[in-house]
């Protein structure tokens, strides 16, 4: 019987952590019923059936030109780039966090590179990045990982450093050289901080993501939501901008419950 009254709790926070969405929903249903009741024609606010009108075209009729359909070609466009973004940054994170973490004479030569390149707004280098790379999936790509990288860096090596200095000692009393102390006694435990690093890296992750589409794309769900703005398309613009929630919430959902599958020890269960 005791499980119930966690799972109680547990649906109580899923709800009122609801609330606020239906209540959102409900005075945009309110506002934009109020408008179109004022002027069929507005396009600001648009009601629910002419956002799944715009969407079922999108989502489910090809496209002349391309022959795609246009709704699930850019959602698979931009995981991809997120993706490999988010796969690049987060080894970078693991190997160079560990070593500035565990090594004082890795950590005095390149902390301050890190830091200095952690200050520059990414977006400021998006022009180079295009003129390095060209306007491929690369310069894309490569926005992500200097967004997010320098960050999770800097939180796994001041984790990695600020491990206690007792299991060091107990480490080395017992033979083991730096490297096994990296890979044994710092990597296990810096594991479920990179996935919380990685967690807090998925909003940057997105703007870099959408910020480049934008620019220099020709498919992606950055590169529509900027294509029908000229027509003040809110019928497709908002879909899009809460499919990008969804999509991030699942994903920041999914590494969550593997943190807690894979490393129960770090969140207190299993003891």
């Amino acid at each position: 019987m005791s499980g119930f009254p966690g799972a109680g709790q547990k649906g109580t926070r899923f709800l009122l952590g609801l609330l606020p969405i239906l209540l959102l929903l409900i005075l945009y249903l309110i506002v934009a019923a109020d408008r179109n009741a004022i002027n069929p024609n507005d396009k600001i606010l648009p009601l629910p059936s002419a956002m799944g009108e715009a969407m079922w075209g999108l989502a489910f009729e090809r496209d002349r030109l391309s022959g795609r359909y246009l709704f699930w070609a850019d959602t698979a466009a931009s995981l991809y780039r997120l993706g490999i973004g988010l796969a690049i940054a987060t080894l970078s994170a693991l190997v160079i966090g560990l070593l500035l973490g565990g090594l004082r004479s890795i950590r005095a030569t390149f902390g301050p590179l890190v830091t200095g390149i952690a200050v520059i707004p990414p977006i400021a280098l998006l022009p180079i990045l295009f003129i390095t790379f060209g306007l491929g999936e690369t310069a894309k790509v490569a926005l992500i990982v200097i967004g997010i990288t320098p960050f999770m860096v800097r939180d796994i090596a001041a984790y990695v450093a600020a491990l206690p200095r007792e299991q060091i000692v107990k480490a080395q009393t017992l033979g083991a050289s730096t490297w096994q102390l990296l890979l044994r006694v710092a990597l296990p435990q810096a594991m479920p901080r990179l996935i919380q690093a990685l967690r807090l890296s998925l909003g940057p992750a997105w703007v870099f993501l959408i910020s480049a589409e934008a620019i220099a794309s020709d498919i992606g769900l950055g590169y529509r939501i900027f294509l029908v703005r000229r027509y003040l398309a809110m019928d497709v613009i908002l879909p899009y901008v809460a499919w990008i929630a969804i999509l991030a919430a699942s994903i920041d959902f999914l590494l969550a419950w593997a943190s807690r599958r894979l490393f129960a020890w770090a969140h207190g269960e299993g003891q």
